[in-house]
């Protein structure tokens, strides 16, 4: 039985590194390297699920497979919403981009709840509480990879197809991740249902930070600079984790 890393404050502080990265990493495979959004997704997705291969065959959780592949999802997720949002709404069926983020919203949502049910039918033991099984392994990656997806496009059509435009979008987004963590902490409501609504969340909260950091608006740093400076940023997390977990044990 393979187990969650700790969902501790560095658990949520390198899933939002991880999904800053992403928005970057995304925009950078589909635009700066010309591979647009269905290049850059096929790309993207074949690695994630070469990693998520290596750790299904493995009989333990490695650390670093498990954040790679959270990465990747978060990678992947970026470039598979602007696909289907972009790419299939607006291109291909000829919708206002506008509709085609909320259009893509709405099949992600259901594309979440078709896997989640999957879940439910194969095993109703908590994956936060009692580990994954080789049942319940993959549909957990799915479940994070359609998450991602679900989340960069809802931070869009806060962004883009309502009034609060980016800013309003992500103060929307922030109190909303207030909101699940004091219920998380006060109520009852379970905690596996808090923390997919999290990771929800957290992607769309990372992809806003992403774009401050690339785009002309915020520090103009381009996607290549941008992306070096996440990659940095999530060692030192990482390293800053390992050193706080060892000093309580120690203590």
């Amino acid at each position: 039985m393979k187990k969650i890393p700790q969902i501790n404050i560095f658990y949520w502080a390198l899933i939002i590194s991880a999904n800053t990265m992403g928005e970057t990493a995304g925009d950078l495979i589909s635009q700066t390297f010309n591979l647009g959004y269905d290049g850059g997704t096929i790309a993207l997705i074949l690695l994630f699920f070469v990693a998520l291969g290596f750790t299904i065959f493995s009989k333990i959780q490695h650390i670093f497979l498990y954040w790679t592949i959270i990465t990747l999802a978060s990678t992947a997720g970026t470039t598979l919403s602007d696909y289907v949002t972009r790419t299939l709404f607006r291109d291909n069926l000829g919708y206002s981009e506008n509709k085609g983020y909320l259009f893509g919203t709405i099949l992600l949502l259901i594309a979440l709840g078709i896997t989640f049910k999957i879940w439910h039918n194969f095993s109703k033991s908590s994956a936060l509480d009692e580990g994954l099984n080789p049942k319940t392994e993959f549909l957990y990656w799915i479940a994070i990879l359609t998450s991602s997806t679900l989340g960069t496009a809802l931070g869009d059509l806060l962004a883009h197809a309502t009034p609060l435009g980016f800013a309003g979008g992500t103060l929307l987004l922030l109190v909303l991740l207030g909101i699940v963590i004091l219920i998380t902490f006060f109520t009852k409501i379970s905690r596996e249902i808090c923390y997919w609504l999290a990771i929800i969340l957290t992607h769309p909260i990372g992809a806003t930070m992403g774009d401050y950091l690339t785009k002309p608006e915020g520090l103009n740093l381009g996607n290549i600079k941008a992306s070096l400076v996440l990659v940095v940023v999530f060692i030192i997390v990482i390293i800053v984790g390992k050193i706080k977990k060892t000093e309580l044990e120690n203590y």
